[in-house]
């Protein structure tokens, strides 16, 4: 017979072991989800922490950029790359987001934006959400509703989406995807190139960093890795990454 310590034992192992469960199939399901939240700029022509700021900026989470090969309509089979991710909004009020995913590649100098690609995103949809619960949306259906707030006692009511490029050169390793649209913050500057100029119009920009190590006949997601910190920049053209970015190369 098991004495009585014996089946406190036995109970704390089973407990241990419950928990122990729990974690893992969390990190089954979000091995890599990260989440960004809104963060000041000096730019900001508000403060955004304070409850009558006329600056709004979303919550936004987001997986490592992953691949996927598609036959694609009159393109023929491609690697595609996406991003998937989602939308929070913990402000009072509802707002519409209008997304910009624009991808940068630092070693090849290339600018690639964000694709409307049906069967890709089909395709993606039965990795990522094969029951259709997420109703995943692209860049043009995400703007048909806006983002509902979220209760602060209530679980998050996320908006789940996906940017999607089919053009990424397979040679480059590092990468910046920048999003717009999560907030409704801009600021005017001057061109330092172009004295006397008209003003350029920045906007309140996520820019998430990535590096891939891998070359390009057998490229993989698991080789996408990000680099932290994401960051709340103002921005109107494409930027360098400081510590980031190797010498830039032409293309071939």
């Amino acid at each position: 017979m098991v004495g009585k310590l014996g089946w406190r034992w036995v109970l704390g192992l089973l407990a241990a072991l419950l928990v122990f469960s729990l974690v893992a199939q969390s990190q089954a399901v979000n091995p890599n989800e990260r989440t960004v939240k809104p963060e000041p700029n000096v730019q900001d022509p508000d403060d955004i922490k304070s409850p009558n700021s006329k600056v709004w900026v979303l919550d936004f989470k987001f997986k490592d950029p992953r691949l996927i090969k598609v036959d694609i309509p009159g393109r023929g089979q491609k690697v595609c790359w996406y991003l998937w991710y989602q939308v929070i909004n913990n402000t009072p009020q509802p707002h519409t987001f209008i997304p910009d995913f624009e991808l940068v590649t630092h070693d090849r100098n290339t600018v690639h934006h964000d694709q409307i690609l049906p069967k890709v995103q089909d395709a993606i949809r039965q990795v990522e959400d094969p029951s259709d619960y997420l109703k995943i949306k692209n860049s043009v259906t995400m703007t048909a509703t806006p983002i509902p707030p979220s209760r602060k006692d209530a679980d998050p009511r996320a908006v789940t989406g996906v940017a999607i490029w089919d053009d990424v050169d397979p040679d480059a390793n590092y990468y910046s995807i920048f999003v717009s649209g999560l907030s409704n913050g801009w600021a005017l500057a001057d061109d330092p190139e172009k004295p006397g100029a008209k003003s350029i119009v920045r906007r309140k920009t996520l820019q998430l960093n990535f590096k891939r190590r891998g070359d390009r006949f057998l490229q993989k997601s698991e080789e996408i890795q990000f680099v932290p910190p994401a960051q709340w920049i103002y921005r109107g053209s494409a930027l360098s990454v400081p510590g980031l970015t190797p010498t830039p190369k032409k293309d071939r």
